[in-house]
């Protein structure tokens, strides 16, 4: 008999888990999959998150009836590396996509192609993301709608399947019609993720909640005041694009600007309904694994900021919900730090997925299961790479645990030598507000983190060379689309 390659154990391995998961294969026919996301959601948008005034009845379905995950984060805080993560289950500078106009490798396994593999009629609909200028069926689908770029709240010209279109109506909705029709006809198994516009800017609500939180008060964060120990690039960055003092979005209205942001997703819980009901009259609702979630946060005015990119927790954590009772059997809230490569192993475990190779990612079964395994990871690693189109943020590298939060920024400012690090204490100052680098008590703790910095840069592949060297921050406003 000839040796047993590692890939084959682990592909074994996660066959014969998922089998003992779900139950005999021939007494029970593979889940379906529904993959929601949405762009520049924040984990705490959401009213089952503790939002005072945003309500989400149907997002809060699931996380109701399903697991919330109440850390879970992205790896990078830029739109397609993180989407490029959820399909891969892959670090940014593992699979390649480390800025917004890079297209996912055709060769590159991911969570839908493992699934096709394995017999499922897979789908995209929506915002896709990687390869800004190429709206062209991609690989791992066998249909296709999508577009170009970013696309448009209204007017986005669409390629359904091959056939070029524009058709009317409000993004969230058309997206949610294209998928939902998909759905009603396909056969099963089948596995379909939903790419939602909202909630990117510039945002443009629906009519009927233009003005849905008109009477919500709008005050600055409490970071929006800049405290001792602040780089430097962040406050000469308060009037750019980036910036809480810049043109916000071409609203140069901060309450505008926060307001039009939350009314844009109460289209997205409609639609989360609509998928709701619409599984549910197919009699395939306790059969189809939902999940939803957002590629990446938002900076709202903290740190005197806006848009993502950064380290800091308003960038890089994001809503992530998972309903399936067949292994959420009690519904509850998860504590433990989940990323968003951890859903493609986690989705090719529950679909029997074939052909998918070991991946930085972890599987999240076990705390779907309501285990608590002693192997699941104490930290991981953050990057960010330099976009010359928007000069405004530097390189980041930075180490998350359960209590504490380093921040590097190499080669980061005018004067890289001297480029000021970033320390907090989590449990002690969840929002950020005390950069303790400077501290003398600290001093122990940083070395224990920079030295957990190094660990992961090198466990997980990461060289210096892959990120830009001496980039050049500039503070100007150019011309330039938002992204």
């Amino acid at each position: 008999m000839s040796p047993v390659t590692r890939r084959e154990f682990l592909t074994t391995a996660a066959v014969g888990a998922s089998a003992a998961l779900i139950g005999c294969r021939a007494e029970r026919r593979p889940p379906n999959v529904v993959f929601i996301l949405t762009d520049d959601q924040r984990w705490d948008c959401l009213s089952c998150a503790g939002h005072p005034y945003l309500k989400t009845p149907n997002m809060d379905r699931i996380a109701n009836e399903g697991v919330r995950f109440a850390n879970a984060f992205c790896t990078d805080s830029l739109c397609s590396p993180s989407r490029a993560s959820f399909l891969s289950g892959l670090y940014a500078h593992s699979h390649g996509v480390r800025n917004n106009f890079t297209e996912y490798p055709d060769n590159l396994p991911s969570y839908p192609k493992a699934l096709n593999a394995a017999g499922y009629t897979t789908a995209y609909v929506g915002k896709w993301h990687m390869g800004e200028n190429n709206d062209e069926h991609r690989s791992g689908f066998d249909y296709w709608a999508s577009h170009k770029g970013q696309g448009q709240y209204y007017g986005t010209e669409w390629n359904v399947n091959g056939t070029r279109q524009k058709i009317d109506g409000y993004y969230t909705h058309i997206v949610t019609d294209l998928a939902l029709d998909w759905i009603k006809k396909t056969k099963q198994p089948f596995a379909i993720e939903i790419g939602h516009k909202a909630p990117h800017g510039i945002w443009v609500p629906e009519p009927k909640y233009a003005h849905a939180f008109d009477a919500m008060p709008v005050g600055r964060p409490a970071t929006a005041t800049l405290g001792p120990g602040t780089p430097d690039w962040v406050s000469k960055r308060i009037k750019t694009w980036h910036g809480i003092d810049g043109p916000l979005y071409e609203t140069n209205d901060y309450g505008v600007f926060r307001r039009s942001y939350l009314a844009s997703l109460l289209s997205v819980d409609d639609a989360v309904g609509r998928v709701f009901e619409t599984l549910r009259s197919m009699g395939e609702l306790d059969n189809t694994i939902i999940v939803f979630a957002g590629d990446n946060g938002f900076l709202l005015g903290e740190h005197a900021s806006i848009d993502k990119r950064t380290a800091w927790e308003e960038s890089i954590r994001i809503p992530l919900l998972v309903r399936y009772p067949e292994v959420i059997r009690t519904p509850h809230v998860v504590n433990e730090m989940v990323l968003n490569m951890d859903l493609a192993p986690s989705l090719v475990e529950m679909g029997g997925g074939t052909g998918f190779p070991a991946v930085a990612g972890q599987s999240f079964v076990p705390l779907l299961r309501g285990e608590h395994p002693a192997t699941w990871r104490k930290s991981f690693l953050y990057e960010y790479n330099f976009e010359a189109e928007f000069p405004y943020t530097p390189n980041v590298r930075a180490v998350r645990t359960d209590d504490w939060k380093y921040i590097h920024y190499p080669n980061g400012g005018s004067n890289p030598d001297t480029e000021k690090a970033e320390l907090y204490d989590l449990k002690a100052d969840p929002i950020e507000a005390h950069n303790l680098i400077d501290a003398a008590d600290a001093q122990p703790k940083i070395t224990e983190l920079k030295a957990e910095l190094a660990r992961l840069l090198t466990t997980t592949g990461a060289s210096p060379d892959q990120m830009p060297i001496n980039p050049k921050l500039s503070f100007e406003l150019p011309k330039a689309a938002i992204r």
